[in-house]
């Protein structure tokens, strides 16, 4: 299965992502995996979603700027050592990975991972005891 990976441009600074994703929410554009990557050159969101030409839409909508690249997804068992296998393979065959990232499972429920700069600050908004 193949999708679009968008890599939209940031500025590195709060609400940022937010703009993002509320960009796609209201175009209804659900998104399956993101990661962000502020530390070398241009600050970017990377995103996938099930929809390629709505998040197109919505963010060419928000005025945002974006460049688009195939992404090849792979199933594989949630258990140590697949992924080992699966980036030896691509190496031994001379195939450099440019990105990766997990994407989310097809349930109701999903974890977001953070890392933020302000912890203690991060928690209390979110709830967290």
């Amino acid at each position: 299965m193949s999708y679009k990976q968008f890599d939209v441009y940031v500025q590195d600074r709060p609400g940022e992502v937010s703009r993002v994703a509320e960009a796609l929410a209201r175009n209804a554009v659900n998104i399956r995996g993101i990661s962000t990557d502020i530390g070398a050159g241009r600050p970017r969101v990377h995103i996938i979603t099930d929809d390629d030409s709505s998040a197109r839409s919505a963010l060419k909508g928000a005025q945002l700027e974006f460049e688009e690249r195939d992404v090849i997804v792979v199933t594989m068992a949630d258990r140590p050592g697949e992924l080992a296998k699966l980036t030896k393979k691509l190496g031994r065959g001379g195939v450099n990975i440019n990105s990766l990232f997990l994407l989310g499972a097809k349930t109701s429920m999903e974890e977001v991972a953070l890392t933020v700069d302000r912890s203690e600050e991060a928690k209390k908004l979110l709830d967290f005891s």
